[in-house]
């Protein structure tokens, strides 16, 4: 199984919050670095972030963090979510919800492999692009 893992700068709960509004997402598991064993120790300013959490959007797994700042690499780039949506009205609507305060940088619409089709960047830094596919595709 391949699992995209993102990482986050201190708002990995808020996009969280934000993936289960506009997504459906659901946590399966999490852990914050405050509940880390002690061979695992943490900045206690850090004790609140979410060290791992296991989430699914429509039974698809991803994964996420908060990444320990020197370890931090910046916002994703060359690599997208891509999330496969078999209704157009659907896939248009979380399309909008989830790139609400973030980014379109391909608007939601019809082209030659989809019934519909968009790409953005939410407003967490996290690359998306949303699918409907046509019959064939």
């Amino acid at each position: 199984m391949i699992c995209p893992y993102l990482t986050f700068n201190g708002d990995c709960e808020q996009a969280l919050k934000h993936y289960g509004e506009a997504l459906g997402a659901k946590i399966d598991m999490m852990m914050r670095y405050g509940e880390a064993p002690p061979e695992m120790p943490s900045a206690p300013e850090h004790k609140d972030r979410i060290m791992h959490v296991r989430f699914s959007i429509g039974g698809d797994v991803l994964m996420a963090s908060d990444s320990p700042p020197e370890y931090y690499q910046g916002k994703p780039h060359g690599i997208s979510v891509s999330l496969q949506i078999a209704d157009v009205a659907e896939a248009e609507r979380k399309f909008s919800a989830l790139l609400e305060g973030g980014a379109v940088t391909m608007p939601f619409g019809k082209t030659f492999w989809s019934k519909g089709f968009g790409m953005g960047v939410d407003r967490f830094g996290i690359p998306w692009m949303i699918n409907c596919p046509a019959e064939g595709y």
